[in-house]
């Protein structure tokens, strides 16, 4: 058998920034630390910080009055913010600062008087806190057949910006479909999709040349992650998503040669060295990287969490 793992993999800087916020607060403050939604979206990961004295909400009325919190990668609305500054809660914001760039451009935007389009997928947290921006003149779509049946006020101007974590040809689709029906619509200065959405979707495209099988490791809630299965899928190969090693279904492994392996941004290294153990117990297996580009992107931690800072790593380093 022949395994090939996709590089890049697992965790992104955005990732790697948010969980060492929480284990430098926790450091700091001592437990507990509550957290707002999940800081990422990775059963391990949340699990594990949980044992270290992290608390989980999903609304900031479960945070006791005056606690230490922390809002997760994907980001809040305004009016996530206003209730931590009424209720006095010590904030720390571990939004993604790529999220955060698309913020920016929201307001941007709407000050200078457009009515804006998200494309997106409704109900995810990072689309949550993005249409919460803005109390109104938002406008969320999914799909091509969304853009055809939108309905915006005539005469007025329009900007877009995106998810985050979308796949790059779904959104390119979307995006075209825009400017089809909207031929003087404002898109972003650059693109909102992040650098590691982009870079693990390019790496997918490369494995699907090689393997009959191709596994993607991260949890069910995870947006990058489905994408990376739906391009597998795509590309003709067929494709899983796991959560982790015991998901793995012997018989779809059954008369592969090749497998590919990846992990969505939130997902950490050890369980890529859990499938790779896992699949070597069927034989003699050879393990190749496949790397489609390197990572080096660094995020600034906030400046309250830099100066006790201890673990000497850099700070958004790629993992795997």
């Amino acid at each position: 058998m022949k395994i090939y793992l996709a590089n890049p993999r697992g965790f992104c800087a955005g990732v790697d920034r948010a969980i060492d916020i929480v284990d430098l607060s926790l450091k700091k403050y001592g437990a507990p630390i509550y957290v707002r939604h999940e800081i990422v979206h990775s059963r391990h990961v949340v699990n594990s910080l949980r044992t270290k004295g992290a608390v989980f909400v999903e609304e900031l009325g479960e945070v006791p009055e005056g606690s230490v919190v922390i809002f997760s990668a994907h980001g809040v609305a305004k009016s996530v913010w206003d209730e931590a500054n009424r209720r006095q809660l010590h904030v720390i914001d571990a939004t993604c600062p790529l999220v955060i760039k698309v913020h920016n451009e929201v307001n941007r935007d709407y000050t200078q008087g457009y009515d804006l389009i998200l494309i997106g997928h409704a109900g995810h947290p990072e689309v949550i806190g993005t249409l919460g921006q803005i109390p109104d003149k938002f406008h969320l779509v999914s799909s091509v057949a969304d853009v055809e049946t939108l309905q915006v006020e005539q005469g007025h101007e329009l900007s877009y910006v995106t998810q985050t974590t979308l796949s790059i040809d779904e959104c390119r689709d979307i995006v075209a479909a825009l400017n089809t029906r909207f031929p003087h619509i404002k898109g972003p200065h650059q693109e909102d999709i992040c650098y590691a959405t982009q870079n693990r979707q390019n790496a997918v495209k490369a494995l699907a040349s090689l393997v009959e099988v191709i596994l993607v490791i991260g949890s069910p809630n995870s947006s990058n992650s489905n994408r990376l299965r739906e391009l597998g899928e795509r590309c003709g190969i067929v494709s899983y998503l796991i959560d982790a090693a015991s998901d793995i279904d012997p018989l779809w492994l059954a008369h592969a040669k090749a497998i590919g392996i990846t992990a969505g941004a939130s997902a950490p290294e050890v369980l890529v060295e859990e499938v790779v153990a896992y699949l070597k117990t069927f034989g003699p297996a050879e393990v190749e990287d496949l790397t489609v580009i390197e990572e080096d992107v660094e995020f600034l931690l906030p400046k309250e969490l830099i100066t006790i800072e201890s673990s000497g790593k850099s700070v958004g380093a790629q993992a795997g």
